[in-house]
């Protein structure tokens, strides 16, 4: 009985992190990511002056150059213009950030 407790504590406990998904990708401008022009460092410079000036932070996914919003964006602004890797939900074209690696 004793087992049987402890193995599904442990699948509770885990249960959360089997559906995080990772995207490798660049952060930028909503407004530049949307007309294709965010998938590179060159752009970081451009990237960093919008989100200052107010546009949203978007995810520009490397493999397929999807954009997606983020949805919980104090998460990744300092990381704008850089190509990381993003752990987190994806709920339809929305992504919400738990983890952001450089």
């Amino acid at each position: 009985m004793k087992r049987l407790v402890a193995i599904t504590a442990m699948l509770i406990m885990t249960a959360g992190l089997s559906f995080a998904e990772d995207w490798v990708g660049y952060l930028a401008d909503e407004k530049c990511a949307a007309g294709g022009k965010a998938a590179s460092e060159a752009h970081a410079g451009c990237a960093k002056k919008c989100v200052e000036g107010g546009q949203p932070v978007a995810f520009v996914n490397e493999a397929d150059k999807k954009v997606y919003k983020i949805t919980n964006q104090d998460a990744v602004t300092a990381h704008v213009g850089h190509k990381v890797t993003l752990s987190g939900k994806l709920a339809g074209d929305a992504i919400e950030v738990a983890n952001v690696k450089m």
